[in-house]
This record gives structure tokens, C-alpha cells and sequence, in this order.
């Protein structure tokens, strides 16, 4: 029988069928980040079960740290616990810790393919909803529950109901100055946010074919935000580049052992899937949200729409509810609304090719009066990386704040928050109510936009710098 790639990865995996769907698969890695690791490390401790494939776990504090340079994992007090209780329960198992500071810290879905932590075939899971981001380097990911998360520390097994198989490729040609996350944002606004549900996502063509490793990354971060739980980008020769030399990553004939294994990762050419999209990208402009959903997105050419032009009555809803938020107007246009804050980060856009887009248009320019503007790197790698290139004197120049790799303010756990009622152009992946603290307005962008609207003081259309 013909079978996909998802299809072949989680056949490997599957150590007993359950049946109706279900399977019992072997978990090839388990990250724990600060904010789910520590619950459910004491809940094991407290049921005096050990962990039981302690080498296949590995942690690193991102998500209640501050980012202010020259922190510690004390300098934001209300997190101070749960970065104690992933420092101690790391040391107490013996699970590798990527701690404050050292080379591996940074946002757990950023520092594992970055490492070679997580590679082609594998299945990987964490407590966060975006785990699926490793899909990019083809690798099974998705994220769990807190039980869910005790039973792989007590087992290194998980249960799970196997989803539907959809792909969504790319063709045509999006033109020099569209970067995966207007990809991303144009397919959640052509496909709605519910498109992905129940389904594991393949994004399959030339385009993708295209991208570098880190721009798949991308797409599979915000492949979330259609509802997927899990999605991939089939490995090839540019995925093996990437991987080669990665601390974690096999190493001399066994890297090329491991290469001749993941170029089997690919699709039957008559696999059948259950849903199949296929989006042209051709023209395309750049592309960013008005609302608070990553579905409620559009180029930065067109004009907020009217709810009521919406002839779905719930969705009418939305959108009046969310133009009600973002203090916007229908039929306004998008381009020019001013904003306060930028920040460029996130497991969506943080890595050091966002990083050099983002300096490339900071080059040279200033940040507009009254802009607050923070460029958090994804990891210690990235920044050290960066810092090597000068990235880090660009951004200062322009009047960017640089700071210590972490979630920051994508989520707003670890204190750092756009004020109430301030508008924010940000590189992160979700523009929930609230999202980036109590009242705050979020417009996604890519980083590239981000910084053009740093500098311009308003959304604008980057193409014009």
C-alpha cells in the first residue's frame, strides 16, 4: 500500500495498535521547557517513578526568563520557581540541561534541530502547542498535555490517535521579497484557521523545495495556527547541509549512514492524502494581520475588511469583535496604521537568517520617535552567531534593544508585555487577545516588515526600503 511520508514515520513508531486509530508509539525525544518541564518532573518525583530514558530527554529554560541583559534566572522573581524546578529536576534525572547562558539555551523549539537534538524520523514531543516547528527538518513533532508528558517521562511511550494526512504545495513564483511567513499568513488567510484540524500537514513543491531550513521552520511553526497538530517538510540534501556538524547530530561515517536512512524519508508517488491544497504564490505581496486570529491576515496592498460584507453571521462576529480590539476601521487601509512597539523574536522568527533580514533593512536607519522597538534572539547559538556578525551593533545603532534568547513577549509569561492599548508589529505567531499582555494590539509580520515599521512608524510596505 502506498503511504506518505507522515505515514511511514509514524508506522516506524508504532509499538502496538490499539486499535479505532489509536496507537502506542516510542518517543524518540522529549523536550521540557520551564514552564511544563517542572510539573511534570515533580509529579513523577512524587509518584517515585524515575525517568526512564533520561538520554533522550533534554531541557532548557525559555519561557518565564527574562530577556534584560545580563539576567539570571532570578532577575524575574515570579518565575524564579519554575526555573529552579527545571534546574533542580534536570540535575535530579539526569536529563541534559541547556542552562542560562550556554551554548543550547534558547527557545526549545529553536535550539532542537539547531543542535542536531532533533533530526529526520524522529518523534518529538514538548509541552507547547508549537512543538510541530520541528517538522521543518522532517521529524514526527507535536505538542502534549501535562499528563501526557508524565507518561513519556515514566515510559518514553505515548498514546495517540492517528490523524488525517493533508499537503498543501506551493507553486508559482512569490518574487524576491516574500519570505516564509507571508507564505504562512496568505495560507491562513486563503484556508481559515480550522483547515488543519484533525490532520498532520505535508507542504510539499518547488517553492518549499526552495527554502532554506530555517524558513521551512517557519511553516511548520504557523502550520498550528491552521489546527494541525503535527506537520513536515519532507528532509532532502538542503535538511542534511543543515544538520552536518550539529553538536547533537551523528558525526563522520555515521552522519553519512544516517543520511542514506533519512533519503528514504520521502512520500510514495501515488501516496493518497485526504485533503490536498494547492496555493500560487505568484505576486504575492507582503503580508500581515489586522485582527486576532493569524487567519484574520491580508497583503499589505488591501484594505481592512468589513464584517459586513462577511456573509458567514459568526464570522461577522469575529471580525466586528476583532476591529473592535485592534481600535481599526473597515475599509480602512492597513498600510500606514501607526504603531508603538516592534518586537522581533519568537520560535516563529528568531533564528539568525531572521535576524540578518531584520538587520539588513535596520542598516543604515533609525527607529521612528516614540517607537519602542527589542530584537530577542531564539538561542544563545543565534545570538553569539550574531554577535560574531555584528548583527547585534546594527540593531543598536538603529536604536533596537538587544537582549538575552527567549519566548519574551510572544506570550508575555515571563513579565515582558506590551503596554495596554499599545499597537505591536510583531514576529511571533499568534495575535490572541491579550496575547502580548492585558489589552495589547498585535499585528504579525514578518521580520523584514517588522523592521520597516520600526523605522517608518507605521505599518508599511518593506519593497518601498
Amino acid at each position: 500500500m502506498s503511504r506518505t511520508l507522515f505515514d511511514k514515520i509514524w508506522d516506524a513508531h508504532v509499538i502496538d495498535d490499539l486499535g479505532e486509530g489509536w496507537a502506542l508509539l516510542h518517543i524518540d525525544r522529549h523536550l521540557l521547557h520551564d514552564l511544563s518541564g517542572p510539573p511534570a518532573l515533580q509529579n513523577l518525583a512524587d509518584r517515585g517513578l524515575p525517568v526512564h530514558n533520561p538520554e533522550l530527554c533534554f531541557a532548557t529554560p525559555d519561557h518565564i526568563v527574562s530577556s534584560q541583559p545580563g539576567r539570571t534566572g532570578d532577575t524575574y522573581e515570579k518565575g524564579r520557581r519554575l526555573w529552579a524546578g527545571l534546574h533542580d529536576g534536570a540535575l535530579a534525572n539526569r536529563i541534559h540541561l541547556f542552562d542560562l547562558g550556554q551554548p543550547g539555551q534558547g527557545i526549545v523549539h529553536v535550539m532542537g534541530p539547531e543542535m542536531g537534538v532533533v533530526l529526520p524520523g524522529l518523534s518529538v514531543v514538548c509541552g507547547d502547542s508549537h512543538t510541530g516547528t520541528n517538522g521543518g527538518v522532517g521529524a514526527l513533532a507535536f505538542g502534549i498535555g501535562s499528563s501526557e508528558a508524565v507518561h513519556v517521562l515514566a515510559t518514553q511511550t505515548l498514546r495517540q490517535r492517528k490523524p488525517k494526512r493533508m499537503r498543501i504545495t506551493f507553486k508559482g513564483n512569490p518574487g524576491p521579497a516574500i519570505t516564509a511567513k507571508d507564505m504562512i499568513l496568505h495560507t491562513l488567510a486563503r484556508l481559515g484557521a480550522s483547515a488543519g484540524v484533525g490532520h498532520a500537514i505535508e507542504f510539499a513543491g518547488p517553492v518549499v523545495r526552495g527554502l532554506d531550513v530555517e524558513a521551512r521552520l517557519t511553516l511548520c511553526n504557523l502550520a498550528t495556527e491552521l489546527g494541525a497538530k503535527m506537520s513536515m517538510v519532507a528532509p532532502d540534501e538542503t535538511t542534511f547541509d543543515y544538520l552536518r556538524g550539529r553538536p547533537f547530530a551523528p558525526a563522520g561515517s555515521a552522519f553519512d549512514r544516517a543520511v542514506a536512512d533519512w533519503r528514504a524519508l520521502v512520500g510514495d508517488e501515488d501516496a493518497v492524502f485526504d485533503r490536498e491544497e494547492v496555493l500560487d504564490l505568484t505576486g504575492i505581496a507582503p503580508t500581515v494581520t489586522w485582527g486576532t486570529s493569524p487567519d484574520q491576515a491580508i497583503s499589505i496592498e488591501e484594505r481592512i475588511p468589513d464584517p459586513a460584507l462577511e456573509p458567514d453571521m459568526g464570522r461577522r462576529e469575529e471580525y466586528r469583535a476583532a476591529l473592535e480590539y485592534m481600535g481599526l476601521r473597515a475599509g480602512d487601509a492597513i498600510l500606514g496604521t501607526p504603531v508603538d512597539w516592534v518586537f522581533i523574536g519568537s520560535c516563529a522568527n528568531s533564528r539568525l537568517s531572521d535576524l540578518r533580514a531584520a538587520a539588513n533593512i535596520a542598516t543604515g536607519r533609525q527607529v521612528a520617535a516614540g517607537v519602542t522597538a527589542w530584537v530577542v534572539p531564539g538561542s544563545e547559538q543565534v545570538k553569539r552567531a550574531a554577535e560574531e556578525e555584528g548583527l547585534d551593533r546594527v540593531f543598536m545603532e538603529a536604536g533596537f534593544a538587544w537582549r538575552e534568547p527567549g519566548c519574551s513577549m510572544c506570550v508575555a509569561a515571563n513579565g515582558e508585555q506590551v503596554p495596554p492599548g499599545a499597537r505591536a508589529v510583531s514576529t511571533s505567531n499568534r495575535n490572541f487577545v491579550g496575547r502580548q499582555g492585558p489589552g495589547a494590539r498585535t499585528h504579525l509580520a514578518s521580520p523584514a516588515m517588522a523592521v520597516a515599521a520600526a523605522i517608518a512608524g507605521e505599518l508599511t510596505d518593506v519593497r518601498r526600503l
